[in-house]
């Protein structure tokens, strides 16, 4: 069966277009289109429905799918158990990232990575917004969170220390709280949305309500607003390094409680086969983060 027109299968249904197919496969969208044609009629069957807005897979693609992904793992693992290991990263990379981490600590790794792998080119996707890493083709999704259960392949990379924070100016205005319940008489700058912040306090949860006159829908908001001296942040320490160094923003530590911890995670799709693109990545970033 010929592979590339099984690359082109999965590679649509995940873009949602043969032009997004073609566009990953770095091949023109004719070629991506004679591809699927010599696919479908070597199954005998159409495995897509193609109109011009819009692409979906048949009930005969939808049952080829699986199938067909599989088949390009066993092909990809195959070819790297014969790789020099010495022979480094090649093909796309396509990696996902919060939109703070990834401009500060990802985009530094990824530009290492590139000169040291010469084969590999990176896609990299920073969002805030939640990603369906299987459904838009992400090889790699690096998360700051508390993973929940999940069908997908996460690897703890680092540790992620956060704090409160606030600017002088703003604690000589208002005071230092020393107590969780002193936040409420504080301007609180939060993410939109959250409405309480998690304290952990004699190996329990404590959930309070906070307020304040200013939310974003990117931690990079939040952090600039409070660099402005308008109230106090939740903030990772490698966010704000350079300012605590200056002296322009100053840690909190409460006397009753303490900021649940997070990690960073490497997510990936699948434990069958981990390209060594993915792999090599990963350590890369590992590395960069002790």
């Amino acid at each position: 069966m010929d592979l590339a027109g099984l690359a082109v299968l999965v590679e649509a249904a995940q873009a949602g277009s043969l032009a997004g197919a073609a566009r990953r496969l770095g091949i023109s969208p004719l070629m991506a289109t004679r591809r699927l044609a010599a696919l479908e009629d070597a199954m005998g069957a159409r495995l897509m429905q193609r109109t011009t807005r819009s692409l979906a897979l048949t009930p005969e693609g939808e049952a080829m799918l699986p199938f067909a992904q599989a088949m390009l793992e066993n092909e990809a693992a195959a070819r790297a158990s014969v790789r020099p290991s010495s022979a480094g990263a090649s093909g796309l990379l396509r990696v996902t990232a919060s939109a703070a981490f990834g401009r500060k600590l990802i985009v530094p790794v990824v530009s290492e990575f590139m000169t040291d792998n010469p084969q590999v080119s990176v896609d990299l996707l920073l969002t805030d917004a939640l990603v369906d890493i299987v459904g838009q083709g992400i090889d790699l999704a690096i998360r700051i969170a508390t993973l929940r259960d999940s069908t997908l392949v996460a690897m703890r990379l680092a540790a992620n220390p956060r704090a409160l924070y606030a600017t002088p100016g703003y604690l000589a205005a208002h005071g230092v709280p020393a107590a969780v319940a002193d936040l409420a008489e504080h301007h609180c700058l939060c993410l939109s949305g959250v409405t309480h912040w998690r304290f952990i306090a004699d190996g329990r949860e404590r959930r309070v309500r906070v307020q304040g006159r200013f939310t974003a829908n990117s931690i990079e908001g939040v952090r600039d607003v409070c660099l402005a001296g308008l109230g106090i942040a939740i903030l990772s320490g490698w966010d704000v390094r350079e300012e605590v160094e200056a002296g322009a923003l100053v840690p909190l530590h409460l006397s009753d409680g303490a900021l649940d911890e997070l990690a960073v995670w490497a997510i990936h799709p699948s434990s069958r086969f981990v390209p060594p693109k993915v792999r090599l990545f990963t350590a890369a970033l590992a590395r960069a983060l002790r």
